[in-house]
Order: C-alpha cells, then sequence, then structure tokens
C-alpha cells in the first residue's frame, strides 16, 4: 500500500460510507455500496467484481444490508489485492462523497482544497478506533506545527482557554469540527488567508506526502555533465527532483537505501557548497546555494539513510507512535493509581464498616449489661425484701410462741398455787392427787412442747444466718461481674482507640496517595511539555541531529562545520593561507 498503512485508508473509507448512511444506523443499501465498491476498485487499480458484492450479500437482496457487513469485503476483495495506486486520488475520491454533507463551503474562510488537506491531517492523526475523533493533545500538536509553519507566535493562554471549552463538552473534535476550528475560527480571523493556506499546504507536505526538506539545488548530468537547477524534495526513502516547485513535472528520483551514503565535495573553479550522493549503481554530484544549506542537506540525507538502515518510520510518524505510547502509559498509571485509590478507598469503607460494627456491639454489650445490672439489682431488692418479711414474720411467730410461754407460766404458776393448796387436802382428796398426777404429765408436755419450739426456732435462726451468706455471695458475684464488664469495656475501648488511630494512619495514607499522584501528574505534564520543546525543535531544525557516517572512499574530516565538511585538499590549502598570514603578522610586529 505504499507509505500508507491500511488503517489509514480504511479511516477515508469510513467518511465516505457514513456519509451514504443517511440514517445514521450502520446500514447503506446495496445499490450506493456498488458504485463505492466500483469507484474504490478503480482508484486503487483494483479489477472490480460485482459477482463477489452480490455472492457476500446473496441472502439480503432487498433493503438496507448489514448481516455479513460490508468491512469483510472490502478486506477481502479490494484491500487484499492493491499493490500500488495514486494515495492523493484515492482521499480525493472519499473526499468528494463525504464533504458535503458535513461543511458549508461557504462559510470556511478556507479554500475546499485546504479544507481536503485538514482532513487528510485529521485521519493522519486520529485516534484508531470508530467513530473517528482526534484528541486535544493532537489537536495542540497540529496547531503548533501550523503556527511555525506560518511563522507566527504560539499562544499558550489561548490555546489552555480552548482546551478547557474543549474538556466542558467531551475533549476531542471530529473532522468536521477540526476543519470548522481552522477555517472560521481560532485562526482564520486574526490571519491573512494566503498564509493560512501556505501554513496548511506545509503541514500537510510534512504529514502526509512525507517530505523532509525541499529547496532549489544545481544537479550534475550523468549524460551531458552539464549543470542544471532543479528543485529537490527529500522523502524518508528517496530524494526527487522536479523542474519547479509546483512537483508536476519530476526528472529523476534517487532511492535512498542503507548501501547509499553521502559525502562533502571540494570546490571547484565555477562550482562551490558542492556534495555526492553515493548509490550502488551511480553517483549523484549537487550544488548548494550556500554552506549552511550544504550542511542542512548533508545531515538530512545522512539522517533518511540511517533511518533506512534501521528500518524506522519518517520522523513525524515515529513521533505519533511515541505520543501515542505516552499516552498509553500515562493512561495505564492512571489506570493503576485510580485502582489503588478505589482499593485505598474499599479497604477505608471497610474498616469504616468493621468500626461500626464493634461500635454496634459494644453499644448492644452495653445495653445487654446495663439490663442484666438492673435485673441482677431488682433480684437482690426482691430477695431483700422476701427475707425482710420473713424476719417479720418469724418475729411475730417468736413474740407469739413468747407470749404463749408466759401465758403457760402464769398458768402454771396459778396451777402450782392449786396443787399447793390442794397438798394440804391430800389426804381429803385423793382424787385431787391423781389429778395433780395427770397435771404433772400435762406439764411435762408442755416443756417438751416448749424444748420442741426453741429447737425450731434455732433451725430457722441458721436458716435465716445462711440465707443471709447466700445473699452476701450473691451481692459478692454481682459485683465481681460487674468488674468483668467494665474491663471488657474498657478493653473494647482500647480496640476502638486502636481501630481509630489506624483510620487516622489510612487517612494519612490516602492524603499521601493523593499528593503522590499530584506530584506524579506534574512531573508527567513536565515531561510532556519537555518532550513536545523537543519535538518542536528537531521539526524546526528538520531532525538534522545525526551524525554523517564516513563515506567508502576514504576517511573523513571532523571539523567545527561537522563531519564531511572539508576535504583534505580543503583543509591544506586553509592551512597554508593561515600559515602565510601568521608569518605577515610576525614580520609586522617585528618591524614595529
Amino acid at each position: 500500500l505504499g507509505v500508507e498503512s491500511p488503517q489509514f485508508l480504511l479511516k477515508s473509507i469510513w467518511h465516505a460510507f457514513t456519509a451514504l448512511d443517511e440514517d445514521h444506523r450502520g446500514k447503506v443499501s446495496k445499490s450506493q455500496l456498488k458504485v463505492l465498491s466500483h469507484n474504490l476498485c478503480t482508484v486503487m487499480k483494483v479489477p472490480h467484481d460485482p459477482v463477489a458484492l452480490e455472492e457476500h450479500f446473496k441472502d439480503d437482496n432487498e433493503g438496507p444490508l448489514s448481516n455479513h457487513g460490508y468491512m469483510p469485503y472490502l478486506s477481502r476483495f479490494i484491500l487484499d489485492k492493491v499493490s500500488d495506486f495514486d494515495i492523493l486520488e484515492f482521499n480525493k475520491m472519499c473526499w468528494t462523497l463525504c464533504y458535503r454533507k458535513n461543511i458549508s463551503p461557504q462559510q470556511l474562510l478556507i479554500s475546499n482544497d485546504d479544507a481536503f488537506k485538514v482532513w487528510c491531517i485529521f485521519n493522519f492523526l486520529s485516534e484508531d478506533k470508530y467513530p473517528l475523533v482526534i484528541i486535544a493533545e493532537e489537536i495542540e500538536y497540529f496547531l503548533r506545527k501550523l503556527t511555525d509553519a506560518m511563522a507566527n507566535t504560539w499562544s499558550e493562554d489561548r490555546f489552555t482557554e480552548y482546551k478547557l471549552e474543549l474538556s466542558g463538552n467531551k475533549n476531542c473534535l471530529t473532522a468536521w469540527e477540526l476543519i470548522e476550528l481552522v477555517g472560521v475560527h481560532f485562526f482564520s480571523k486574526s490571519l491573512n488567508c494566503q498564509t493560512l493556506s501556505m501554513g496548511i499546504n506545509e503541514v500537510f507536505q510534512e504529514l502526509i506526502l512525507d517530505i523532509l526538506k525541499q529547496g532549489y539545488m544545481t544537479k550534475k548530468g550523468h549524460k551531458r555533465k552539464n549543470w542544471t537547477e532543479r528543485w529537490f524534495v527529500l522523502r524518508p526513502h528517496s530524494l526527487s527532483y522536479y523542474v519547479c516547485e509546483d512537483l508536476v513535472e519530476i526528472k529523476g528520483t534517487i532511492a535512498l537505501d542503507s548501501d547509499c551514503c553521502v559525502e562533502s565535495l571540494p570546490d571547484r573553479d565555477t562550482k562551490k557548497c558542492l556534495f555526492i550522493i553515493k548509490c550502488s549503481d551511480k553517483s549523484f554530484e549537487i550544488s548548494a546555494s550556500d554552506k549552511k544549506k550544504k550542511q542542512e542537506w548533508i545531515q538530512a540525507v545522512q539522517t533518511c539513510i540511517q533511518l533506512r538502515r534501521l528500518g524506522l518510520p519518517s520522523p513525524h510518524r515515529e513521533a505519533r507512535l511515541r505520543r501515542r505510547e505516552l499516552r498509553q502509559r500515562q493512561q495505564v498509571e492512571e489506570d493503576d493509581l485510580a485502582h489503588r485509590m478505589k482499593q485505598l478507598q474499599a479497604a477505608n469503607d471497610n474498616k469504616q464498616r468493621e468500626l461500626e460494627a464493634m461500635r454496634k456491639k459494644m453499644g448492644e454489650a452495653a445495653a445487654k449489661a446495663s439490663i442484666e445490672e438492673e435485673r441482677r439489682r431488682k433480684t437482690e431488692l426482691d430477695l431483700q425484701d422476701r427475707y425482710r418479711l420473713d424476719l417479720e414474720r418469724e418475729k411475730m411467730v417468736r413474740q407469739q410462741m413468747e407470749e404463749q410461754v408466759a401465758q403457760k407460766s402464769i398458768e402454771l404458776e396459778q396451777y402450782l398455787q392449786r396443787v399447793r393448796e390442794l397438798e394440804g387436802m391430800y389426804h381429803q382428796l385423793e382424787e385431787a392427787l391423781e389429778d395433780e398426777r395427770q397435771a404433772k404429765q400435762d406439764e411435762e408436755a408442755m416443756r417438751k412442747l416448749q424444748a420442741r419450739l426453741l429447737e425450731e426456732e434455732a433451725a430457722k435462726r441458721a436458716e435465716l444466718e445462711q440465707m443471709h451468706l447466700q445473699q452476701q455471695r450473691a451481692l459478692s458475684q454481682t459485683r465481681a461481674e460487674k468488674q468483668e464488664l467494665v474491663a471488657e469495656q474498657l478493653v473494647k475501648e482500647r480496640d476502638l482507640q486502636a481501630a481509630m488511630q489506624q483510620l487516622e494512619r489510612l487517612e494519612k495514607e490516602r492524603h499521601g496517595a493523593l499528593e503522590q499522584y499530584e506530584v506524579v501528574t506534574r512531573k508527567l505534564e513536565r515531561a510532556a511539555n519537555q518532550t513536545k520543546t523537543w519535538k518542536d525543535k528537531v521539526a524546526k531544525h528538520e531532525g538534522l541531529v545525526r551524525l554523517i557516517q564516513p563515506g567508502p572512499k576514504g576517511p573523513q574530516r571532523m571539523t567545527n562545520w561537522g563531519p564531511a565538511s572539508f576535504t583534505d585538499a580543503e583543509l591544506e590549502m586553509r592551512k597554508r593561507s593561515w600559515q602565510r598570514l601568521l608569518m605577515t603578522t610576525t614580520v609586522t610586529e617585528e618591524e614595529v
């Protein structure tokens, strides 16, 4: 496919296909696909096979097509058969199909040709995903190159303001929005249209046509050996020369490969600033306008040869790949940092949930302990009330027994008094003696009853003392359990304090991670700015940073002008002139 990749070709075809999709459903009728396929085959010099299209979509003869898709057909029957074609003619065909439905040429301050060039630059700089958009970084890269091409000063504040406005919407532009940006505002309001057109053309030639350097030089013919002025155009793989700078009539092309070399030649009588490009089959002698131009051309050609030897693409294509790799690395780092932040946030949330659960458990334990303490206090009070009632009841029983005993004692005294009275009547009343004996027996039974009551009182007193001891032990156990609950509450409070300290430490770590993220972001921005500054310098000096390799015909001299700037003969002539000047200066000083 020449210098363009299939991805770049698919972008142009995508614009044409989207222009035919009037309903924005991703479907185009078969008749329109036939016309599009025929035009593509004609431009890309591929034999068109209408039967293959019918065979590919044979199960949908009516209405829009979508069952197999147009992309498999395009890859199989068109792109896989392409060998060589005019990429500009291909892009113009796709542009013709899509630009009228998306922009109004009357509203633009640039020509249709300039809008086409901006469209091609958009396809080159846009992301490799659909729908096609160009991000803010690539927009800035394009606008910077356009500003440099017009020899204007880049306004960082103005673009920052536009970038903020852009980020508020979607932080990217479509091809037609980029054309409107260049052709309606931001540039065209304060610039000459011709200057803007020349800047667009210069950026288009560099990015799309791969023109690394161009200018007039004089070339020596191979047959007539005459010197003719030509317009030379340097591309990564060749150095072409034309009749003039309109690039219409090409006179020849010097293919640059790994076997080529470039060397400086000494000045002759009529020609100066000479250098030679040696290829495997022939050599080309060229004369530049001055020594600076000569050195620039030598270094530029040597850079292209070095790129061929290393198998690298053109500088701006390599820079585009580096920018995309840098964005991917930054995206990976940002995703990694976001993932770590999410993990820290999740850990923090888990700690918060654990603390809440711990607080809840402690609250439940405290409530449970309070309820248990209240229950035990109530039980203790109930026991005390019961014991007090029992004691009062026993006291009343004892008082009643004492009253009965006292009553019995009084009755006994009366009985004894009666017995004493009856003893005097012993002899007279034998029946009274029998009663007396019976009274004695009753007295004995009463005494036994009294003894038994005293024993029961002692047992009841011992039982009351045992119940009092049990009450004391219960009170002691209650105090011990209360102390255990207090100790457990203290342990949980210490755990809560430790968890709070760990939470504060996690907060500090999170703030540290945020500060580290801000430092990394600022470093990345500084690195990006330094990389852009270096790229601008490289683009400004047209990549003249590589050393010129020596040619196969002998060693080269290293001078302040660079390698291969002077031959040995030129250096010898300069040495003699310096020696004569030194001798003249010495003689003059001696005379003085």
